[in-house]
């Protein structure tokens, strides 16, 4: 039997993951592997943000050189850590598979009941270019009524081991910190960072920041395993490493990292990249900064392509709006139904505007955690007073199923696990536990000017299948226009009714069509 070297930082992350992996190449492959812990110039200067200092490849040059000596068989990396150009002689054996590639901010809960009366700036823990442009920017629109105008979020250095971070948190160092959520998962999987993570964790209350908006770094979440070109065993050890390939996250760190080298990377570069694999197309999200710029676009790969014709108008499945050019939802109404219900160590699933009532008016039951379908409806329950833990990001249930398994956020929510409350429409269904209909929908007659109006559409945004049915019912005449939805769970619906439609990354995307 053969015993294998892997090389691994000293960090207790890096070791946990690496401890991971070595169990489960043992596991699959029957050979025996053994840790070599190695210090990096980056473990080893913790007193500046690495942007700062120079060079390049702060935690991988001694394992890169470990590994071409032959002192190791193959080296573990954060693929996050990997430079665009590697050494020659050095190939890349596997990207494992990723989940939890969010950032998460960490806040202790005394600050947030503070939230309401807060004076002076908010600092946020963090070394990261990416992260400061993106917090400083956007955070306070999802912090409950941190109205203040004068308040400012205010990014300070952050370095240091996962512990060291929370423990700077815990003593007052600053108010909030933001982590790699999937170095958290990694740490609350090994048996002994378990323990030490649990009592690091209590007092705090946790905000899992949406892709959409704070984009995490160029492979964040995935592991990279390297190992020399020229080892005269390479076919043996090469094929035990491929069965850790995960080809979907391959797909999206591959595309991440083509953007990060295209922005011209290096750990100075304050921009989040993020792709995700939605269905057969990939969903591209860039948000930061560059050259004093500022970067917000997301776009959708291998969606189908189509051109609406001209003086067309486009509808949108929104009650109200204030472009000329777009005809708005005047047949649909939904009445809010403000129920008071027991949320007892629950945790809720705000899946519309039109479900807030039910949730403000039921708050004092103390529901564990608070969820938003979209940013929208996320920012309307912060500029409520509301609290909340994360978002679906307009892309359907999936990431949730998978957070709720999430042994990390188990820590801080031990209810998370059990099924949810959906407040939603009294037809909705869902995967994440039990409907509550919170709102009616009923149609009302419209003018003659909006059915002349419709008329003349070339392109419409649904907001759901059952809207596209009701409309489709009383106009048939639409079923030869565009028709177009976002990512979630609509997309779906269409595809299982079969109907052609078309997937968008942003409601700018259906303006662009004009």
């Amino acid at each position: 039997m053969t015993t294998y070297k892997i090389g691994t930082r000293g960090s207790l992350l890096a070791v946990t993951q690496s401890t991971l992996m070595k169990n489960e190449l043992e596991r699959i492959s029957g050979e025996k592997f053994e840790l070599v812990l190695i210090q990096t110039q980056g473990d080893q200067i913790t007193n500046k943000p690495l942007w700062q200092l120079e060079g390049k490849d702060f935690f991988t040059k001694e394992l890169d050189e470990a590994l071409l000596k032959g002192e190791v068989d193959f080296v573990i990396h954060s693929y996050k850590d990997l430079g665009s150009e590697r050494p020659p002689g050095i190939k890349l054996a596997a990207i494992t598979e990723r989940k939890f590639a969010h950032d998460i901010l960490l806040m202790p809960k005394h600050h947030i009941q503070e939230l309401k009366n807060w004076e002076g700036d908010l600092v946020v823990g963090t070394s990261s270019p990416r992260r400061i442009a993106n917090l400083t920017l956007s955070l306070k629109n999802y912090l409950p009524r941190l109205k203040n105008e004068d308040t400012k979020i205010r990014c300070e250095t952050l370095r240091g081991n996962v512990n060291s971070r929370i423990k700077k948190l815990k003593d007052g160092q600053y108010h909030a910190i933001t982590l790699a959520l999937a170095g958290l998962e990694r740490l609350a999987h090994g048996e002994k960072s378990r323990i030490e993570l649990e009592g690091l964790l209590e007092g705090l209350n946790y905000f899992i920041l949406p892709q959409s908006v704070f984009p995490s770094a160029a492979s964040q979440g995935a592991l990279g395993i390297e190992m020399r070109e020229d080892r005269n065993d390479s076919g043996k050890l090469a094929a035990i490493l491929a069965k850790l390939n995960h080809q979907n996250t391959v797909e999206e760190v591959t595309r991440e990292r083509v953007a990060f080298k295209a922005f011209g990377g290096g750990c100075h570069l304050a921009v989040g990249i993020h792709v995700k694999k939605v269905g057969d197309t990939f969903l591209h999200v860039h948000a930061g900064e560059v050259d004093g710029k500022r970067v917000d676009t997301k776009w959708l790969e291998g969606a189908s392509k189509f051109t609406m014709e001209k003086n067309k108008k486009l509808f949108v499945g929104l009650p109200r709006g204030e472009r000329t050019d777009v005809v708005y939802d005047e047949l649909l109404v939904k009445t809010p139904e403000a129920k008071n219900l027991n949320l007892t160590n629950k945790h809720v699933f705000v899946t519309s505007r039109y479900t807030v009532p039910t949730l403000l008016t039921s708050l004092a039951s103390g529901p564990e955690g608070i969820w938003a379908a979209g940013t929208k409806t996320a920012q309307k329950l912060c500029a409520e007073g509301v609290w909340i833990n994360g978002t679906s990001d307009s892309l359907g249930t999936k990431d949730l199923i998978d957070l709720k398994h999430s042994e990390v956020l188990k820590m801080l929510h031990p209810s998370i696990a059990q099924d949810w409350t959906v407040l939603s429409h009294h037809q909705a269904t869902t995967d994440l536990g039990l409907v509550v209909g919170c709102y009616e929908r009923s149609t009302q007659p419209v003018s003659a000017n909006f059915s002349s109006e419709l008329e003349n559409v070339g392109a419409c945004l649904w907001t759901s299948f059952q809207q596209y049915e009701i409309y489709l019912t009383q106009f048939p005449f639409l079923k030869d226009a565009q028709h177009c939805c976002g990512l979630g769970k609509t997309w779906q619906e269409f595809q299982k009714a079969g109907v052609n439609i078309h997937p968008l990354a942003s409601m700018q995307e259906f303006y662009e069509l004009k």
